[in-house]
């Protein structure tokens, strides 16, 4: 494909992973205020994020058939309308600060950003050569944890701007709180419909595969490297949003304030990772090699997290000189698990998905369906953290999850038949 088409589809993607980034990293600031002013403990909260990722599993695989009858355009523009929708659901839910309403408004937005994830990210691993899609999605993770970094820190500003801490709210005070979500959630819904009219008159081309009969007569889970690719991102996108979405909860259990905001840290190490993906894949890493790095890298940073104390050293040698808040050590050590996480979805989508062709769609969905990892994940590690009133132990839980995708490094995407595992 020439330069020319190729950029204009990379620019459109790009604005619609950041939309992914800034909808999605939302809720690692909306636990914390649901929490408070929902009268809701740990493992209630983090009901937010269970029914925000069980979308992608309900409804991956029946908005692949839709992307195979419509096309992965209009694939698009129909998960900008659902997201839309879930949007404006925000409104009542606000007014009446029913937890039902926000869960149900929540699902609407998974099930949108379904079909957009379904449609969008086998475009960024077609526009080019196999061996740098890593590369290209990392291009795409920095716009999306760019928007991770940016969208709780304007939670906080537009919400909590003059409420330093949730703990003890007035009844006054929550319906408060409440209708000032209004606003950003009608702000919202009227982008998505402005990037429905984007995508729709663009010139974004459609994809298009070569057949192979043989191939499209079996079924997908006939295709090791993409199941076992499923697995290791439902174990990885679980301990992605413990980290990013429970930092804030962690925080809150240690009495730090503005809690909301702490999501940004999380944020800004994936940042940084993605950004050395850009430089060092494939010219200096290999997609393998970054998915083993990070699975070690993850596994350090968790026994870090346990072994690590309130002190403010690490912090201080990290950023203090920035002027930026210092952090506890132990809280340091799960922003810290952003860096860990950063090249683990660009480096399994393009070694699962490689030679599908037509399958494809069915292929992007599979792995689509394993964001149930987000939703299943934070709520065992909510419960064990409730039942054992020990936040700071129960992150060791995600060594199981690194160890999965140090599996996939090192053996699984290589396994082209089952007869080989």
């Amino acid at each position: 494909m020439p330069k020319r088409l190729i950029m204009t589809p990379m620019v459109i993607i790009g604005v619609l992973f950041f939309l992914f980034g800034f909808v999605t990293w939302l809720n690692g600031s909306l636990i914390p205020f649901l929490k408070a002013i929902c009268d809701l403990n740990e493992f209630e909260a983090l009901f937010v994020t269970f029914v925000f990722y069980i979308a992608y599993t309900v409804m991956a695989l029946p908005m692949s058939y839709v992307i195979e009858k419509t096309g992965y355009k209009n694939g698009m523009i129909l998960g900008l309308a659902i997201m839309a929708a879930g949007s404006i659901l925000f409104i009542p839910a606000a007014h009446s600060a029913s937890f039902l309403l926000f869960l149900a408004a929540l699902f609407i937005l998974g099930s949108g950003l379904t079909i957009l994830q379904t449609a969008s990210n086998p475009y960024i691993v077609c526009l080019g050569p196999i061996e740098s899609a890593a590369m290209r999605i990392s291009i795409m993770g920095l716009l999306n944890k760019g928007a991770g970094v940016v969208a709780p820190i304007l939670f906080t500003a537009l919400i909590l701007s003059d409420i330093g801490s949730l703990d003890a709210l007035s009844a006054e005070t929550k319906e408060e709180l409440a209708s000032k979500l209004i606003l950003p959630y009608i702000v919202m819904a009227l982008i998505l419909i402005s990037l429905m009219a984007l995508v729709k008159f663009s010139k974004l081309p459609e994809l298009e595969f070569e057949k192979d009969e043989v191939r499209e007569k079996k079924s997908i889970f006939a295709s090791p490297r993409v199941v076992l690719g499923a697995i290791a991102l439902f174990f990885y996108v679980g301990i992605e949003v413990i980290a990013g979405d429970t930092i804030g909860l962690y925080g809150g259990h240690l009495g730090m304030a503005n809690v909301t905001s702490l999501t940004s840290y999380v944020m800004s190490f994936m940042v940084l990772g993605y950004a050395l993906g850009v430089a060092l894949i494939p010219k200096y890493l290999s997609q393998e090699q970054a998915l083993l790095l990070s699975a070690l890298l993850g596994i350090l940073f968790l026994f870090g997290v346990v072994a690590s104390s309130q002190s403010h050293g690490i912090s201080e040698l990290l950023w203090g000189w920035s002027g930026i808040r210092t952090l506890p050590n132990t809280v340091t050590f799960v922003a810290l698990l952003g860096f860990a996480n950063a090249l683990v979805w660009p480096s399994i989508w393009p070694l699962a998905l490689e030679g599908l062709g037509k399958q494809t769609a069915q292929g992007s969905a599979l792995l689509i369906m394993a964001i149930a990892g987000g939703a299943i994940l934070p709520l065992i590690f909510g419960k064990i953290s409730y039942v054992s009133g020990d936040m700071q132990s129960t992150y060791l839980m995600g060594v199981i999850c690194y160890l999965f995708i140090l599996l996939y490094a090192l053996k699984w995407h290589k396994i082209k038949s089952w007869k080989e595992f």
